[in-house]
Formats: C-alpha cells, sequence, structure tokens
C-alpha cells in the first residue's frame, strides 16, 4: 500500500493549531512592551517640575504608545477592533491614541468571495445562482466577526444585504479575550483600581454570542418591535429581517440606504449650509433621537442595542433634507449582534442612579451604588460627592464640571480616589453604551446629558414599580408605529 504524504495540507494543520499560540504571543510581547514604556515614562517625567513642559512630554508619550497600539490591533486583528472601538473615544483616551484609533473601526481583511459562496451555499442549504438575482462581490464592510454584501433576491425588487462571518474567527477571538483577561486581572492590581477583569469577563459573554446571526435576528425583532409599541413614530429605524433567511452564520435584511452619522457635516457643506446654529440644532435632534430609544430599552424595557458606535448609526437618504429643514432627520441603528438584557433589579437599580446624577442627588448616588452591587473603597475625606462625580463620569454622556478627558491614571480621578472592588458584569454593556454615545457626542460637537433627558422614564418605570411616589411627567401612552 502506497502512502501519500500532502506536505502542504499537514503544514495548514499545524499552523491553524500553532496560531493561538502565536497571537498569545504576539499579544504579550507588545502588551508588555506598551505597559513598560509607560511606566519607566512616569519615573522621567515625576524629575520635571515645570508642568507645561512635563504635559509636552506626556504628549509625546502617548504618540509613541498610539503608534505601538495602533500596529497591535491592525496586525492582530479579530478582537483587538473591538478593543480600538472601545478604547478609542475622544473622552476616554488620550488624544493621540484617538487620532490613531478612530481609523480602525470598521476595517478588517475582507473573506474572499469564492469562500463567501461557499459558506452562503453551506448555511442556507441552497444553490448561489438559485438565491441571488444579484450580489455585489465587494463588501460594503468588513468588520471583525463578518462582513457584509448588497445583493437582491431572485423575485424580488428591492435590495437586501447579506451578512457572512468569517469563517474560524470565533476561535481567535476567544483567545484574545483571555490573553486580555488575564492583562486586565494584572493592571487593576498594579494601576487602575477598577474591576477590569469583571468587565473583560462581561465581554467575554457578549461577543460570544455575536456568532450566532439567528439570536441577533431575533434580538433585532423583537428591538422593531418594543419601539413602536412604545412610541407614535420609532425614534430610529430598525432594519426588517428576511425570513427564512437567517442561519448562525449568515443573516439576510433589508437594505437601508443612508450616510454614516460623522459624515452629516461634509453632506451639510456639499448642499452649501453653512448656518452653524441650523447644523446645531439638526445634529441635537439626531442625538435626541438615538438617546431616547437607548432610554426607552435600556429602563423601560431591559432589553437593548449595545453597541451603537458611529459606523452602526446611518442618517437615512431621502430624510436628510428634513435634517436642514426640519431638524427632523430618520436615524437607522444597524448591526444586533451585541444585545443586553438587563434584570429587573438591575434595570430598577440603573434607573435610581439616572435619578440621582440627574438631580445632582450624592446621598441617592451612594444609595444606587448598593443597589446595584457596586463595592467601593473610599480613599477620599469627601466620599459622597465623589461617588456622585464617579457616577457622572461612568454613566452619563456629560462629563462632570470641570473634567474634560477621562484620565484614569491621575491622581485626581475619581477612579484613584473611589477604588470600585466589585462591578456587576451585566451593567458593563450599559456602561459601555454611555460611553460610546459620549463619544459620538463628542465627535459631532454636542454636550448632552442623557441622564436629564431619561429622567422622565426612570420616574415612569420607578413609579409603576411602586418604588418612587409623587408625579411624574413621561407619557405613559402605547401607540401603534407609522
Amino acid at each position: 500500500m502506497l502512502f501519500h504524504f500532502d506536505l502542504k495540507e499537514f503544514q495548514e494543520k499545524v499552523s491553524t493549531q500553532l496560531r493561538p499560540w502565536q497571537r498569545s504571543f504576539q499579544f504579550w510581547v507588545r502588551a508588555a512592551d506598551i505597559y513598560t514604556g509607560y511606566k519607566v515614562f512616569q519615573v522621567r517625567a515625576s524629575f520635571e517640575k515645570d508642568v507645561q513642559k512635563q504635559e509636552v512630554m506626556w504628549e509625546k508619550q502617548h504618540e509613541v504608545a498610539a503608534d505601538k497600539i495602533y500596529s497591535m490591533c491592525s496586525e492582530l486583528g479579530g478582537f483587538f477592533l473591538k478593543v480600538a472601538q472601545i478604547v478609542g473615544k475622544p473622552d476616554l483616551a488620550p488624544a493621540p491614541w484617538v487620532k490613531r484609533l478612530v481609523t480602525l473601526c470598521d476595517q478588517a481583511p475582507a473573506t474572499p468571495y469564492n469562500v463567501i459562496r461557499v459558506v452562503l451555499e453551506k448555511e442556507l442549504g441552497q444553490n448561489f445562482d438559485d438565491l441571488f438575482q444579484y450580489f455585489d462581490k465587494d463588501p460594503l464592510g468588513s468588520a471583525s466577526i463578518a462582513q457584509v454584501h448588497r445583493a437582491r433576491l431572485k423575485g424580488d425588487k428591492n435590495d437586501v444585504v447579506v451578512k457572512v462571518q468569517h469563517p474560524g474567527v470565533q476561535e481567535l477571538m476567544m483567545t484574545d479575550i483571555r490573553n486580555l483577561q488575564a492583562f486586565a486581572l494584572y493592571i487593576q492590581k498594579t494601576d487602575v483600581k477598577f474591576d477590569l477583569f469583571s468587565v473583560t469577563k462581561e465581554m467575554e459573554k457578549q461577543i460570544s454570542y455575536e456568532f450566532d446571526f439567528v439570536r441577533e435576528a431575533e434580538a433585532m425583532a423583537r428591538i422593531r418591535h418594543f419601539l413602536c409599541q412604545n412610541n407614535k413614530k420609532s425614534p430610529v429605524r430598525v432594519p426588517h429581517v428576511i425570513r427564512d433567511m437567517v442561519s448562525r452564520r449568515v443573516l439576510v435584511m433589508e437594505y437601508i440606504d443612508g450616510i454614516p452619522i460623522l459624515k452629516l457635516g461634509d453632506e451639510m457643506a456639499k448642499r452649501g449650509i453653512r448656518d452653524g446654529k441650523l447644523a446645531a440644532v439638526a445634529k441635537q435632534n439626531i442625538l435626541k433621537n438615538l438617546s431616547l430609544a437607548y432610554g426607552q430599552m435600556i429602563l423601560k424595557s431591559g432589553f437593548f442595542h449595545a453597541d451603537p458606535h458611529p459606523g452602526n448609526i446611518l442618517i437615512c437618504k431621502g430624510s436628510e433634507a428634513n435634517c436642514y429643514l426640519h431638524y427632523s432627520c430618520q436615524v437607522a441603528l444597524l448591526d444586533y449582534g451585541q444585545v443586553k438584557d438587563l434584570p429587573d433589579e438591575l434595570r430598577l437599580g440603573y434607573a435610581r442612579l439616572v435619578l440621582a446624577i440627574a438631580d445632582n442627588d450624592p446621598l441617592r448616588a451612594s444609595e444606587s451604588y448598593r443597589d446595584l452591587g457596586i463595592e467601593t473603597l473610599s480613599k477620599c475625606q469627601d466620599e459622597q460627592n465623589e461617588l456622585l462625580r464617579l457616577a457622572q463620569t461612568m454613566f452619563d454622556t456629560k462629563l462632570p464640571p470641570g473634567v474634560t478627558m477621562l484620565q484614569p491614571f491621575s491622581e485626581e480621578s475619581s477612579i484613584k480616589k473611589i477604588a470600585v472592588k466589585a462591578f456587576p458584569e451585566e451593567l458593563f454593556s450599559v456602561l459601555r453604551t454611555v460611553h460610546i454615545l459620549r463619544g459620538l457626542s463628542v465627535g459631532l460637537g454636542i454636550n448632552f446629558s442623557c441622564a436629564e433627558q431619561w429622567r422622565p422614564i426612570a420616574e415612569e418605570i420607578l413609579y409603576a414599580a411602586g418604588r418612587l411616589s409623587g408625579i411624574f411627567s413621561y407619557s405613559n401612552t402605547s401607540f401603534k408605529c407609522d
């Protein structure tokens, strides 16, 4: 008997098995380099007494680190593209980081077209040519988990979006998350007194859900129904899912044509609209609609879209004229891979914290921490006011008075003064959502408080639960969606 040895196949199998180890090694080498760079620099900076010179030194150090972080995220890809989305916010990271990392959002290598065809046929159980009248070979976009193509189904007049998962991406992403968890555990013991490990555990749970497109389709339908039931007109547009065209790795939905939200200013300039007040009012109304949808989802339902980064928000084509003429744009919210279902006790506890932030009430804020299971250790005399300041920093889109950028390593940071010993994993999705909304508001040049906008909703649900007495201002009317 002749023994056939396929060297290429053997090399591919070995490469596949070694790839997680190679990624782990690459991560730890780079993470250690960035971290030790900062620690060595802290010692050097401490010898410089001139504050202005010290700020210049820090700026240069941030630029060096930004290049290294960008290199790590872009070359490793996968989960680290999501890390870039989280970290690269104008209010959350140094300006050089934001400038470098913002270009990574929505960028990932595309899976070849011939592989996409195979995945579609396998997942949907039909011949590719029998399914599609037209299919754009070039994806509209390729992210860390999946890529999307514009297409048209046979016998249909309307275009659809076909979302296809990258083959083999789940195993690598889980490896990345576990490496980050170990790094977070070290950081929280040495520098940032915040329960970062619980945060990364919640990230692991949420991202694992993103690999199930059947779950995403159900989430999309559930949120669409909820927003329609609770408003005369839904504050955001949610895509329709195409029935019988969904599997664990493939999702087909209606195509919504629109302008990315951060390109709205460019669109206004193209139309010759240079009225600053007009633009500001239009942007305020966009944020108002988006924030209203989130206030209703988080506080009234507890089931919410947990990834409102700019790439998932469109100004619908055909409605953009209203932005300029009537200040009323139709906003579309895309990508329901990351959703969260809060337990009622956590939802009601968060509603109390929203009221505390909106009313600037330190006592209620400290009580809300206990309700939510957030355990803190005070390192300052003015504990209650610092707890309120920390709540505003974590859970409001408007930063506390005097704060222009979050700096967790600073000695004046609330996280330094109030150590967070325990933070509920399930609350991280709310925290992340608020921070992404804040980054969006900063990007649009609008400083607003979601806590103030959500106050009537919080009052309503607490009153309905028997935990608030008195008059509240939010209408409890149920509407049928237009």
